[in-house]
């Protein structure tokens, strides 16, 4: 993407000395084709914006924050009630985060809460990309909105603050994608390696929240990743699948009983953001009945204990 932006900056220097009539439309037609490609890839590849063009914090894979670990990591949060704070630059984007909490609610245990004097919270900021550290660190926990993230692509996020990495790094994924290392950005080879860590046992799902899209990295906009099945949905940032939810459910143990060391968050909203209270903390009550018809007949893997 980079090369792109550069190619298309230098193509606009040049064309100033051109004098020919013809060749002052070639270049504006080209200067347009090339802006037109960057913009297309920053819309479709939002969380690869924040690798690609800064230089502020060590970021791998496009979106991450921490060294690279595991498909779930050990770091989850101590508790099922997360607080957070959106910074006031993304005001245009807050229903968009809203609803991206709302929506990792709906399908688990995990809630969040306006953040009043907490140590530990998510603090939204606004960014050039999407991009999030890796299950919980402590403190102020920084999480980057990008112009055009969307609101699946803050789910994403999300769901890597909670403590989960991307799908298509998974050991078994050779049964089911095929990476195109010669269509990969030189340098950016690194973030398509596979990692060992904890799966549940849950099968590998390529139409997951948390998968690549099929041209994340790529140098000639041809497919860095294409799947042997349902490609069309491959890297989709719409919704979260069954897949997803199973794993926050399992990681955050939502079948079982809380901890007795977990507290227990009760937080009143301020009188403008009453709305958003009751669409992030009375979203799981209205769906706990659909969302126990779909666990019938499901078998859970061991819980991971916090």
């Amino acid at each position: 993407m980079l090369h792109l932006i550069l190619s298309a900056l230098m193509f606009v220097e040049a064309s100033k000395d051109v004098d020919s009539s013809p060749l002052r439309e070639d270049g504006k037609a080209s200067q347009e084709d090339w802006f037109i490609k960057v913009v297309n890839y920053m819309k479709s590849s939002p969380e690869t914006v924040e690798e690609l063009m800064t230089k502020k914090h060590a970021v791998v894979e496009g979106d991450l924050l921490l060294p690279k670990n595991r498909n779930a990591v050990e770091s989850v949060w101590p508790t099922r009630e997360i607080p957070f704070v959106i910074s006031s630059e993304l005001a245009n984007q807050r229903e968009d985060i809203l609803s991206a909490m709302a929506m990792v609610s709906q399908h688990s245990c995990v809630s969040f809460h306006q953040r009043t004097s907490e140590n530990s919270y998510l603090h939204y900021v606004s960014s050039r990309g999407c991009a999030s550290y890796v299950g919980f660190i402590g403190g102020e926990q920084t999480l980057f909105v990008g112009p055009m993230c969307i609101v699946g692509n803050i789910v994403h996020e999300i769901l890597h603050a909670l403590g989960f990495h991307h799908e298509h790094t998974r050991m078994d994924r050779e049964q089911f994608i095929k990476v195109l290392s010669h269509n990969i950005m030189e340098g950016k080879e690194t973030n398509f390696e596979k990692q060992r860590g904890q799966t549940f046992d849950l099968r590998y799902d390529v139409t997951s929240i948390m998968h690549y899209g099929s041209g994340f990295f790529s140098v000639n906009s041809l497919p860095t990743i294409v799947a042997y099945a349902n490609m069309e949905d491959m890297g989709q940032r719409h919704k979260m699948t069954e897949t997803d939810m199973a794993r926050v459910r399992l990681l955050y143990s939502c079948d079982f009983p809380k901890s007795e060391t977990e507290s227990s968050v009760v937080v009143e909203e301020e009188e403008e953001d009453e709305n958003a209270h009751v669409l992030i903390h009375d979203v799981t009550k209205k769906k706990t009945s659909s969302n126990n018809k779909q666990d019938e007949g499901q078998t859970s893997a061991p819980p991971l204990h916090l």
